[in-house]
């Protein structure tokens, strides 16, 4: 991770949230209640609000009867995960007595009085009197049952320009006492945008590769380590499509969404963020100031913010899989496979080119195949060429190169006086050695 790509504190509150999100927006983000009444306004996924609590008369009020299990005491402006009390179930008879996700007992009066604290501001960022919430608790999806301690994992997706440039997966530990809150302890790990697939991990900031076992803590992991990379995430593009939908209805133009996965609902929307933290970098071993830059000043095209997020943000996972199984070697000229808008594959000669960043397609090749059109155009890019200065369209291109199948995005060009249509560049040629004169490079 380059120095010069990671985002800090200062740049974080002075070169974006200051110019790109709004006041309302952040008030909006730091209280859960006016959070949950959007995403209800706009049909959103949440989990289901059951009480909004903000005086003791309204406490003294409250049927605690139509609790019994599975719910969520938490503060309505709290933050960095303080004062949520997670209950499992109701318990007891004679003595109204609740457990907690830790199995340990309270009693009703206890939960009452943790209600009063969070009234009297004890979890409110500046010390002001707050309000309430309870609300269902979202189970463990079953993916995670071996990974995450006690708690619910959460998935947070940092979204700028209405595209999603980077994400997390957060898993509870002993240490964080069941909360996936990193800075109590909980595991971050990052996850590739192309393929919902986590790849690299840190606990206190530190990079792990599998999760931590501390004896007589978590009885419930496997005897071997459980590796924390190639975790497949449920629901990916679908929580992607939502991370989106939200930055539309909030004026926040920087925002991080978070998301619990309901085994039967899929992802539910729990919580905004105007703020977003920057351990994630280290979760994913990349920078947000750069993937901020790229999208920066973009003209996303309306449902385009999934595919701009794949084809720029992709770490290549896909490609350290293949690269696993040997480097291909490949001449600068090559035949390559073309997928068209149907599905069908065409041959087309290719140039493969080092010194261009991006693969460049030939304007007409794109249009007699489909692929260009008002709504498959991704964006629009200025390059300087001979020329001079052109925008060119960026659209999603498919294709195979020595049997490898590679998803990119792709710049328009007129390359009909070339007698390659197809110019492929260095993002694409990371598991490809190219042989030049009987030498390779």
């Amino acid at each position: 991770m380059k120095s010069n790509h990671i985002l800090g504190l200062n740049s974080r509150n002075h070169l974006y949230l200051s110019r790109y999100n709004s006041r309302r927006g952040r008030e909006i983000a730091d209280s859960k209640f006016l959070t949950k009444k959007l995403l209800r306004r706009h049909k959103l996924p949440h989990p289901r609000l059951l009480a909004y609590l903000d005086s003791a008369d309204g406490l003294a009020e409250f049927d605690w009867n139509k609790l019994t299990e599975n719910f969520v005491i938490k503060p309505a402006s709290g933050y960095a995960g303080e004062g949520i009390v997670l209950v499992r179930k109701r318990i007891g008879k004679d003595e109204v007595r609740f457990q907690l996700m830790d199995g340990s007992i309270v009693t009703l009066d206890d939960l009452k009085l943790h209600i009063l604290d969070i009234l009297s501001g004890r979890f409110d960022k500046y010390d002001l009197p707050g309000a309430a919430m309870i609300e269902d608790r979202v189970k463990k999806h079953p993916r995670f049952k071996r990974y995450a301690y006690q708690g619910t994992p959460d998935i947070r997706v940092i979204v700028f320009n209405k595209v999603p440039v980077m994400a997390m997966l957060r898993l509870p530990t002993p240490e964080s006492r069941g909360r996936a809150n990193l800075h109590q302890g909980a595991l971050g790990v990052g996850i590739d945008l192309s393929t919902g697939i986590t790849t690299t991990a840190v606990h206190w900031d530190r990079p792990i590769r599998t999760v931590p076992q501390p004896q007589k803590v978590q009885p419930f992991m496997a005897k071997s380590p459980l590796k924390l990379n190639g975790l497949r995430i449920p629901w990916w593009d679908q929580i992607l499509e939502l991370a989106i939908q939200v930055q539309t209805i909030v004026p926040l133009g920087i925002m991080a969404v978070d998301f619990l996965l309901d085994p039967d609902k899929g992802p539910m929307i729990i919580e905004l963020t105007a703020r977003p933290g920057l351990s994630i970098q280290l979760a994913n071993q990349a920078g947000l100031k750069r993937r901020i830059e790229r999208v920066e000043g973009l003209d996303i095209l309306p449902g385009k913010g999934i595919e701009v997020a794949k084809a720029l943000f992709a770490e290549r996972f896909a490609d350290k899989v293949v690269a696993d199984r040997g480097q291909k070697i490949v001449s600068v000229f090559e035949t390559a496979k073309l997928r068209d808008t149907k599905g069908e594959k065409h041959e087309v000669s290719a140039k493969l080119d080092t010194g261009a960043f991006r693969s460049s397609i030939d304007r007409q090749l794109a249009t007699d195949l489909g692929l260009l059109g008002s709504r498959t155009v991704l964006w629009h890019d200025t390059y300087v060429s001979a020329l001079g200065r052109q925008q060119r369209p960026i659209i999603p291109l498919t294709f195979w190169l020595a049997g490898r199948k590679i998803e990119t995005a792709a710049n328009v060009s007129d390359r009909a006086k070339m007698p390659q249509k197809l110019l492929i560049g260095r993002r694409d040629l990371s598991t490809f050695v190219i042989k030049v004169n009987g030498n390779s490079k």
